[in-house]
């Protein structure tokens, strides 16, 4: 490949006043090849993979699930970002408890038929491909129908390291509504 400096749209002037104008600007192809090759490997440098397995599922904790239900974490940033994402599945009449997300949530169901509710709503189905939104502050719960297993990817940032706020379980009796 060429590296000429008008196939990049920059001219030899362009360059000179970038550099600051002090450097005579010689072989710049051999400049632009080295520049490209630096930026290749920076962006190599800078890449992880979370290999498949590498991140333990566990079970939902009795505390803030009805039911059987198991989590596998998709994907946790650091700062500065503060995103992360887990599959969750539900078996048959699993749900969470109530609960409020600091900056919100979205669920992306992939598997299966679910159930989301909002705090004075009525009870929603949802279906592989469906992708709800829950606003920051939301008492919401989510989970499986009564007959039918459900999984979705929960996507939510943290707030002063926070990304949810448990409340009281849903009461069979609110389940079946």
């Amino acid at each position: 490949m060429d590296l000429d400096s008008a196939d990049i749209g920059t001219t030899r002037r362009n360059v000179l006043c970038f550099l600051g104008g002090s450097t005579v600007l010689v072989g710049s192809r051999h400049v632009f090849a080295q520049q490209a090759v630096k930026q290749t490997v920076e962006r190599k440098a800078t890449m992880k993979i979370d290999r498949n397995g590498s991140r333990p599922s566990t079970k939902g904790s009795p505390d803030y699930f009805s039911g059987a239900v198991r989590v596998e974490p998709v994907f946790q940033v650091g700062d500065p970002m503060r995103l992360n994402a887990g599959s969750v599945t539900f078996e048959p009449g699993a749900r969470t408890a109530w609960h409020t997300h600091p900056l919100g949530q979205t669920l992306i169901i992939t598997a299966g038929l679910g159930w989301v509710q909002y705090d004075g709503g009525s009870i929603e189905e949802v279906r592989p491909g469906d992708v709800v939104w829950f606003p920051p502050g939301l008492k919401h719960w989510h989970g499986a129908s009564p007959t039918t297993a459900m999984t979705h990817i929960a996507i939510q940032e943290s707030l002063g390291g926070k990304n949810v706020d448990w409340l009281e379980k849903v009461s069979d009796e609110q389940y079946r509504k």
